[in-house]
């Protein structure tokens, strides 16, 4: 299933610096690339080192899912809240969390952030404002909800965004959250994640509305269907649904709809999966698509784009080696940050 793209906004009104219409400078356009190159060459070496059988646990990837995760965290300001899933990782090291605090958090080593504790994506950090994955999937939207009616009866300027796969939207937990946020108008934007497959269970077992995207009118708020791979039609829908939220104007419900160009997890071979749309994925491949963005532009020249990947593929060399330096958890701190008991 293909996406009707966006028609291009004619005679954009562009600022001195601005590369086009969403007010987005070469700079800004470079960060967004070398963001999704690192998510990919990071979640690459995740899958190599765990079939080297030098990780334990789970690893998931979001190959296909990159744009959205960096086109959607860009449009958010300092103070709002990211409420992250496993797919998006590229939105944590926008908000904060490095390479190295990754993968550390991966092999789950001492000073990881969470100190071994847990693993993979399982993590936060309040002070850069980003809220630990919940593994029950769509319990993380009325925490979303939660955080963004705490920033109105606070009076703050916060607005929480969050993502679920399309799968996930089957839980009951999505329909309380976004039907409690579109009542107390409360500012909140949700990024559906719709790569057309809930692990092995395709969409047409998943629910029977064409685009769920259709679910908004019933909640009485905004609803936008976008191209997950073109990282411009991310930042723009996300943008323009931040910006009414933070008017008071209550939540946008946006429906991304992308390729999912792996299996669910490192230790499935998407056998299940149809051959055709792993090829239409490869050829919609959010990375390789804003590489030719940048070049179409003018924000970098193929030496510069070179330099940028081959900078991301040092900087996941060095996180390898910290981490595979750091000690194991020390098992005198194995108490510290339990507050039940």
């Amino acid at each position: 299933m293909s996406v009707t793209l966006a028609a291009p906004v004619s005679e954009p009104d562009l600022g001195e610096n601005d590369l086009d219409d969403l007010g987005l400078s070469r700079s800004d356009y470079r960060t967004l690339y070398r963001v999704i190159r690192l998510q990919r060459e990071f979640e690459e070496r995740i899958y190599r080192l765990f079939k080297q059988g030098r990780m334990t646990g789970a690893a998931y990837a979001g190959a296909g899912h990159e744009a959205i995760a960096a086109g959607s965290a860009y449009a958010l300001a300092p103070q709002d809240v990211l409420v992250p899933m496993h797919r998006v990782i590229g939105a944590h090291f926008l908000r904060g969390h490095t390479p190295v605090d990754m993968m550390l958090q991966y092999y789950g080593r001492a000073d990881a952030p969470t100190k071994g504790r847990d693993g993979n994506m399982h993590c936060g950090n309040w002070s850069k404002k980003i809220v630990g994955m919940i593994s029950h999937l769509g319990s993380n939207i009325p925490t979303a909800a939660g955080i963004a009616l705490a920033s109105n009866l606070q009076g703050l300027d916060v607005v929480a965004l969050t993502y679920i796969g399309e799968g996930g939207t089957s839980i009951g937990d999505f329909h309380e959250g976004v039907n409690f946020a579109a009542v107390r108008r409360l500012p909140l934007v949700v990024i559906i994640e719709n790569n057309r497959y809930a692990y092995s269970t395709p969409t047409d077992l998943e629910y029977a509305c064409e685009n769920l995207i259709d679910r908004a009118e019933g909640y009485g708020i905004p609803g936008e269907l976008i191209d997950g791979t073109d990282i411009r039609e991310v930042y723009r829908a996300t943008q323009t649904a931040v910006a009414r939220a933070r008017a008071g104007k209550g939540p946008t419900l946006i429906e991304a709809k992308c390729y999912r160009l792996l299996g669910h997890a490192q230790h499935d071979n998407a056998w299940y999966v149809d051959k055709g749309y792993l090829e239409e994925g490869r050829r919609h491949d959010p990375v390789a698509k804003c590489a030719r963005l940048l070049l179409d532009l003018g924000a970098v020249t193929p030496e510069e784009l070179s330099d940028i990947d081959a900078g991301v593929a040092k900087e996941v060399d060095e996180a390898v080696e910290i981490a595979e330096k750091n000690p194991l958890p020390r098992p005198e701190e194995a108490l510290e940050g339990v507050y039940a008991p």
